[in-house]
C-alpha cells in the first residue's frame, strides 16, 4: 500500500536534544533504571527525535549515521512492544553484513535484561546453518540477521514470522548499495501486514522511498539537519585563463591526491573534453551527463560508488541525488551560474565525520558569480595562484578497487552473498579485499583490491558462483 511520508521533528536542535532524560518516555521502570546502569544518561538527537514517535507506534524513516545512538532508538522501540510471555519471533532487525548484526544483537541483548529470558538470535551468513536450525527449533523473540540468510530460513520454513509486530531495517541505504533490495522486498512480503516498520538510514536513495511507498504504513521521516560544521569543507578559489581551466584540474589532482573526486562542469561537452584531457595524463576519469544511457549511466556510479574511479566528472543535472560517501574533493571547473547550486556541488563533501575540500577555478568573466557566492555565504574567499600547486609524488593516482562484472544478475537469481562465499571460501580471497558488491537485473559488478584484480578476473572465469559457470570482464578504470 502506498503512503506519503510525513514531515516530523526535522530539525531537532541536538544541544536541546541532549539535555532530555530517557525518563521523559513512557518506558517501564525497569527498563529505565537499566538504561541507567549501562551509562545511557540522556538522549542523543536521534532518540529524542524518534523514540517518542515509535514507542507510539508510528512507522518511522529516520536518517541517522553510524554511531548517533539509532541502535538504541529502535531496540527501545522493539522491546516496548515485546510481549516476552509469547515465545514467537516478534521482531525482525534486517542489517547489511554480518558484523553489523553481531554488534546489534550485543546492544539489543544489552537493553533487554530488564526482562527476564528475552532470546535474541542472530541470522546471518559465513556460518553453517545447522546451530541455526537448532537455535530456531527452540524459539525465539528477537531475530536480528542479514537479508540472505533471512531468506534462506524463509524458503526452508525454518522461520516463521506470523508473530511479527516489529520489522526494523538498519543502515538500510548500505543494503540497497549492496543490492539487496529483492532480498528486502521478499523478507517483507512474508511478514504481516499489521507491524510498525523502522527504517534507519544515513542517506535517502530511490530504493528507500519504493520501500517506504510499498511497504510502510504513513511513515514519520525524522531528518535531523546537521549544519557541516566550520573548516570541515575546506574551500580555494583559483584564477584560471580559459586556456588553462582543463590541466588546472590534473594540478589539483597531482598535488592534493583525494582518493575520489567529484568535478563539475556546466555543458556537456565540457564533461566530454575534461574526461578525455585526464585519461590521456593516466587518471581514471568518467562522465557523467545526460546523453548516456540509463545502463551506462548505472556502470559509471557503481564504478565511481565502490571506489573503481578516481574522477566523475559531471553535469549537474546528471549528479543530483547522487550521495556518494568518503568523497575527498570536489572541483568546480567552472563556477556555476546558479548560486545556490555551488552550496549542493561543494555539500557532496565533507559528510558525516569526513573532512574535505572543494576546489574553484574562475576566470576574469566568472569572478561577479564568486561575489554573489561571497554575499549568499557571507565569507571572504580564500585564493591561491595555480603555481602553489605541485605534483607530491611521483607514483600515478589510481582508484584503490577495480570493478569486475559477472554476466548474470537477479534473473539468474544471484545474491551478493554467493559472490561473496565463491571469493572468499572456494577461491580463497579475503574479505577486507573484496568491496561492494551490486547485483543488477542482468549483471553482477563486484569492487575487489586493484592489486588482485586480474587474479580475481581469472579464478572467477575459470570457478564457479551458485554452482554454475560465469562469464566474467575486468572493467577498465
Amino acid at each position: 500500500m502506498s503512503s506519503s511520508i510525513t514531515s516530523a521533528a526535522a530539525a531537532a536542535d541536538p544541544a536541546s536534544n541532549a539535555a532530555l532524560s530517557f525518563s521523559s518516555l513512557p518506558l517501564p521502570p525497569a527498563t529505565l533504571a537499566n538504561l541507567q546502569q549501562l551509562g545511557y544518561t540522556a538522549m542523543t538527537p536521534i532518540q529524542a527525535a524518534s523514540l517518542p514517535l515509535a514507542l507510539a507506534g508510528h512507522d518511522l524513516i529516520a536518517q541517522a549515521k553510524t554511531g548517533s545512538g539509532k541502535t538504541a532508538a529502535f531496540a527501545l522501540a522493539l522491546l516496548a512492544n515485546l510481549n516476552p510471555r509469547r515465545f514467537a519471533v516478534q521482531s525482525l532487525v534486517l542489517c547489511p553484513t554480518r558484523e553489523l548484526a553481531e554488534q546489534v544483537t550485543q546492544e539489543v541483548r544489552r537493553l533487554a535484561r530488564a526482562e527476564d529470558h528475552i532470546k535474541v538470535l542472530t541470522l546471518v551468513g559465513g556460518t553453517t546453518m545447522r546451530p541455526q536450525l537448532a537455535s530456531l527449533e527452540h524459539g525465539a523473540h528477537i531475530v536480528i540477521g542479514t537479508p540472505g540468510r533471512i531468506m534462506d530460513h524463509l524458503e526452508r520454513g525454518s522461520l516463521d514470522l506470523s508473530a511479527l509486530n516489529t520489522l526494523v531495517l538498519d543502515e538500510a541505504d548500505r543494503m540497497l548499495d549492496m543490492g539487496f533490495f529483492d532480498d528486502i522486498k521478499t523478507v517483507i512480503q512474508q511478514c504481516p501486514k499489521e507491524r510498525q516498520t523502522l527504517l534507519f538510514s544515513a542517506t535517502y536513495p530511490e530504493g528507500i522511498a519504493r520501500i517506504s511507498a510499498a511497504f510502510m504504513r504513513a511513515p514519520k521521516e525524522i531528518k535531523l539537519t546537521e549544519k557541516h560544521a566550520a573548516g570541515k569543507i575546506r574551500q580555494i578559489f583559483y584564477e584560471v585563463r580559459e586556456d588553462e581551466r582543463l590541466h588546472a584540474v590534473s594540478l589539483l589532482l597531482d598535488h592534493y591526491r583525494p582518493v575520489s573526486t567529484l568535478a563539475f562542469c556546466n555543458t556537456k561537452q565540457q564533461c566530454r573534453d575534461l574526461v578525455q584531457v585526464l585519461r590521456a595524463q593516466g587518471y581514471s576519469a568518467l562522465e557523467l551527463h545526460g546523453d548516456l544511457e540509463q545502463r551506462d549511466r548505472d556502470q559509471v556510479l557503481i564504478q565511481f560508488a565502490n571506489q573503481s574511479c578516481s574522477v566523475l566528472v559531471a553535469t549537474d543535472i546528471a549528479a543530483r541525488g547522487l550521495d556518494i560517501s568518503q568523497l575527498g574533493a570536489v572541483i568546480n571547473v567552472e563556477i556555476t551560474p546558479d548560486i545556490a547550486t555551488h552550496t549542493h556541488r561543494i555539500g557532496r563533501t565533507g559528510r558525516a565525520d569526513e573532512e574535505g575540500w572543494a576546489f574553484s577555478l574562475a576566470s576574469m568573466d566568472e569572478m561577479g558569480r564568486v561575489g554573489q557566492i561571497e554575499v549568499m555565504h557571507g565569507f571572504t574567499a580564500q585564493w591561491q595562484p595555480l603555481a602553489t600547486l605541485t605534483k607530491t609524488s611521483a607514483e600515478p593516482l589510481l582508484p584503490p578497487m577495480q570493478t569486475i562484472q559477472i554476466l548474470g544478475g537477479r534473473k539468474e537469481k544471484i545474491r551478493p552473498g554467493d559472490v561473496m562465499g565463491a571469493l572468499t571460501k572456494d577461491m580463497g580471497f579475503a574479505g577486507a579485499q573484496i568491496g561492494k558488491i551490486n547485483v543488477n537485473e542482468f549483471s553482477t559488478y563486484v569492487a575487489v583490491a586493484r592489486e588482485i584484480a586480474p587474479q580475481v578476473e581469472r579464478k572467477l572465469a575459470a570457478g564457479r558462483v551458485k554452482g554454475r559457470s560465469v562469464k566474467v570482464r575486468l572493467m577498465a578504470g
